[in-house]
């Protein structure tokens, strides 16, 4: 026989069992955390690279999305609290994130990252401690130490806008003064010293980031030689020759020119023997009147005889 306490306690009892398998699924359709949350978040950073990575969610046949979101001193303090979903990851297949360009202050960082698979959703799970780009870690560039004649050359790695380069050079030899030369170009050769024959010279270099205010360790020095002869012999030779040469043929071939010209434009003309003068017309000119007087008197004297016949 039930009394009425008993028959209220099983009442309760299913009222409570229909809120169980009614409500609560639900509830988890909605977006309560059903899929395990991310482990092991960490970001590794250098020379201003900065990468979140986590432990993957495993789910046999399924495709497991992610989103990351960060938050910083500005959004922290002024702006409620409130999370900004990544650039690049919002949402993202693998368990990594490039978070480079959602860092763009020296400030403390919260990010935090879940794993979503259709409705499904994991609750979040947010590194700890926050992250701060002044902890990235910071390497020498690559470099490419060269000569060019007696031009100590080099060539630097471009590992982004916001770094400077110290480069220092000195000559390998007892007491040697170093030479330090501020490099912003990146991945153009530049001219650092010009060099002596017969001499080594060295170089080293290092990273400065002004926005963090650290430099890195300076890289392991690479030296490069200058020959001693100042010009081969044959170099030095062929150009004497050729100099030579140039000297010759040069003139030779501007004189030739101007004959082949003058010949084209003012040919001389040959005449024949018959219309050569054989006396000079300045000598006939120039005779004296006497001599010019005497030959009339001749002419005349000739034609005497004639006229008298007739």
């Amino acid at each position: 026989i039930q009394t009425p306490s008993t028959v209220l306690e099983e009442i309760l009892a299913s009222l409570i069992m229909w809120f169980f398998y009614t409500l609560i699924p639900c509830l988890l359709i909605d977006g309560v955390a059903i899929l395990p949350a991310p482990q092991n978040l960490s970001v590794q950073s250098t020379n201003m690279k900065h990468l979140l990575t986590w432990s993957p969610v495993m789910v046999p046949g399924e495709i497991i999305y992610y989103f990351v979101e960060y938050q910083g001193e500005y959004e922290s303090l002024y702006m409620s609290h409130v999370w900004i979903p990544s650039s690049w990851c919002s949402p993202t297949k693998g368990p990594e994130c490039d978070i480079t360009d959602d860092i763009t202050a020296t400030v403390p960082y919260n990010l935090r990252v879940r794993a979503t698979q259709g409705s499904e959703t994991s609750a979040w799970s947010t590194l700890k401690p926050p992250f701060n780009r002044n902890s990235t870690i910071l390497t020498p560039p690559g470099m490419d130490v060269t000569k060019d004649g007696f031009h100590l050359v080099i060539k630097l790695e471009d590992l982004g806008s916001q770094f400077e380069f110290l480069v220092a050079y000195w000559r390998r030899e007892p007491g040697a003064k170093e030479h330090v030369k501020v490099v912003r170009s990146r991945g153009i050769p530049v001219h650092l010293e010009t060099m002596e024959p017969g001499a080594a010279y060295c170089v080293k270099v290092q990273t400065f980031v002004k926005a963090i205010r650290r430099h890195s360790p300076f890289s392991q020095a690479e030296c490069v030689k200058v020959q001693g002869e100042t010009l081969p012999l044959a170099l030095a030779l062929f150009g004497f020759v050729g100099f030579m040469l140039i000297l010759v043929v040069v003139p030779l071939s501007i004189w030739k020119m101007g004959r082949l010209l003058r010949h084209s434009c003012c040919p001389v003309v040959v005449l024949p023997d018959t219309l050569k003068i054989t006396n000079s017309p300045q000598k006939l000119i120039s005779c004296r009147r006497e001599e010019v007087e005497a030959c009339v008197t001749a002419m005349l004297s000739s034609e005497e005889p004639f006229r008298t016949w007739i």
